[in-house]
């Protein structure tokens, strides 16, 4: 199966995009950098998380690193000539993620610091290794927080702790970021792949159209708002799940005391790019 995701010179340079039964896996792909994002590598992501967007058949995204780790951060060589135009390209990436209804997943292991840890925590849910390790290390560049972290970090840990990790930048264990709400799942590293693929597993088959309308339920709700704001939303997405057809082959399933069937997967070897 070809894929449609493509750089500037007609195929990807630092990443890798595979595809499998309804999960869109996108490695970042500069080991020799500990994966970090040059200029090429945010432009490839943004154009990588906008095209999976608009693909009906991708149901879930899987992000992680190759060669061990995450992602270390901004590549500090690749900061030359426009400061602006680097930092338009990483927070168009930054953009793309975000704006994406599917379930994500970070999978993390070895570091995932500066950048590389605000692109783990812009994803729905991290599964990190006992191993990795994590920062916001900007201060400790003589840099302030960018792709997303000054927006996430006081939403997620409140904004006197957002400080702290901003202003100190310190090395955290998976334990520590787990203690913060910032790891969702710890495992050792011959259990990331299996338990990332089960959890996919579970998402791809899950009613598409409900599990999106809930992360953009939340999503809002996380951004404020009133209570009578979030009921109005919900009323609107529960009348959309009512009459759409994943909630009759719920009640289908339920009449029938049966599993219900939202996804039948293709049996196809995974595309590469």
């Amino acid at each position: 199966m070809s894929n449609p995701i493509a750089g500037e010179a007609g195929e990807l340079q630092t990443l890798v995009v595979e595809r499998q039964g309804g999960v869109v896996t996108v490695v970042m792909s500069r080991p020799e950098k500990k994966n970090a994002g040059n200029p090429t590598m945010w432009r490839e992501l943004a154009e990588a998380f906008t095209e999976i967007g608009r693909n009906r058949d991708d149901r879930v995204m899987v992000l992680t690193g190759a060669g061990g780790d995450f992602c270390s951060g901004a590549d500090l060589d690749g900061l030359r000539g426009d400061a602006l135009k680097y930092m338009a390209d990483a927070s168009a990436a930054a953009r793309a993620l975000s704006a994406l209804t599917i379930p994500t997943i970070a999978k993390v292991d070895g570091v995932a610091v500066g950048a590389g840890w605000n692109l783990a925590l812009g994803c729905d849910l991290v599964v990190a290794t006992d191993r990795a390790r994590f920062s916001q290390i900007f201060i400790r560049r003589a840099l302030s927080l960018d792709f997303g972290g000054s927006w996430m970090l006081p939403r997620l840990v409140g904004i006197q702790k957002a400080k702290e990790l901003a202003y100190f930048g310190d090395i955290l264990s998976a334990v520590d970021a787990a203690e913060l709400g910032l790891v969702t799942r710890i495992v050792e590293p011959g259990e990331l792949d299996p338990t990332v693929d089960a959890m996919t597993s579970r998402l791809v088959r899950a009613p598409a159209q409900a599990l999106s309308l809930t992360k953009q339920l939340l999503d809002a709700a996380a951004d404020g708002g009133s209570f009578e704001q979030a009921l109005q939303r919900e009323n609107h997405a529960q009348a959309n799940n009512i009459t759409g057809d994943e909630a009759k082959e719920a009640k289908a399933a339920f009449l029938e005391k049966r599993e219900p069937v939202f996804y039948q997967p293709l049996v196809t070897t995974p595309a590469h790019v």
